[in-house]
């Protein structure tokens, strides 16, 4: 179900090198290029150098991890990645499009359409149904009613949570809050997918069920990006980033994930 759900959005092959007429493959863009990002935090006369020339690119189908204890910049980097925080030099190109020159507005837009995202404390609204929270983005995304209905509903099938569309979140599970977290993540289609810390609320049976949600998702297609200080959750990915003091000291690969070329 869960692949069915996200093969929906656009055609299967989308973000995918195609053939061009003389056989040969076009070249896949990625889905983040960020280069030599930099970003300095400033309170009076205190500087703080969050970020220290960060390049990264991550394809589509990469489950990616990345790694860092409080202080590293890794929570920065995830706010620059995810358009929350602009970044005070370099350049980042989210599917292709040029985050640097957007406006406030323009980026509203991008984390809509583009993003979605699952957060440790869920960030689910109480007095709604969990239905009716999967459809929030799409309210915002101005889609119709009748098509909210149908794609939360094919989303919280995906997560396993058709029969508790319309419960609330006070009344489900700690798990059953997070899938429907992810159902809400999910629900735009988007081309990344970002989890910050998304089992730091859940013991470690449920953190082990969302993290196989997250590889079948991946499996499925979606390009995840996973903010976490847990080797253990890290474990699952297929690419670790380590940051440390605003720089990448690792960039590791596991054998199955995709190795792009790097920046010289």
């Amino acid at each position: 179900m869960i692949k069915y759900f996200l093969g929906t959005k656009k055609e299967e092959n989308e973000n995918k090198p195609q053939e061009e007429s003389t056989g040969k493959p076009v070249e896949q863009h990625p889905v983040i290029a960020l280069r030599n990002a930099w970003k300095t935090y400033r309170t009076g006369a205190v500087e703080l150098t969050a970020l220290r020339r960060i390049s990264i690119h991550i394809f589509a189908g990469e489950f990616t991890a990345i790694m860092g204890s409080s202080g590293s910049g890794k929570s920065t980097l995830m706010n620059i990645l995810g358009c929350l925080d602009q970044m005070d030099s370099g350049s980042y190109l989210l599917n292709g499009t040029d985050i640097s020159s957007l406006n406030q507005e323009d980026l509203a837009f991008i984390r809509n359409q583009e993003i979605g995202f699952v957060f440790q404390s869920f960030n689910l609204l109480n007095k709604l149904t969990l239905q009716e929270n999967v459809e929030l983005p799409m309210i915002y995304g101005a889609v119709n009613r009748g098509e909210r209905t149908r794609r939360a509903l094919e989303a919280l099938d995906a997560v396993w949570l058709a029969s508790w569309a319309r419960h609330r979140p006070n009344e489900v599970s700690g798990g059953q809050i997070q899938r429907a977290a992810i159902a809400r993540a999910i629900v735009m289609r988007p081309a990344l997918l970002m989890a910050d810390e998304p089992t730091g609320n859940l013991d470690s049976r449920t953190s082990r069920d969302i993290m196989e949600l997250f590889i079948q998702l991946n499996r499925s297609g979606s390009t995840i990006v996973l903010i976490t200080h847990e080797k253990e959750i890290s474990a699952y990915a297929n690419r670790i980033i380590r940051v440390e003091d605003g720089e990448i000291v690792l960039d590791s690969f596991g054998r199955d994930a995709p190795k792009p070329e790097r920046d010289n």
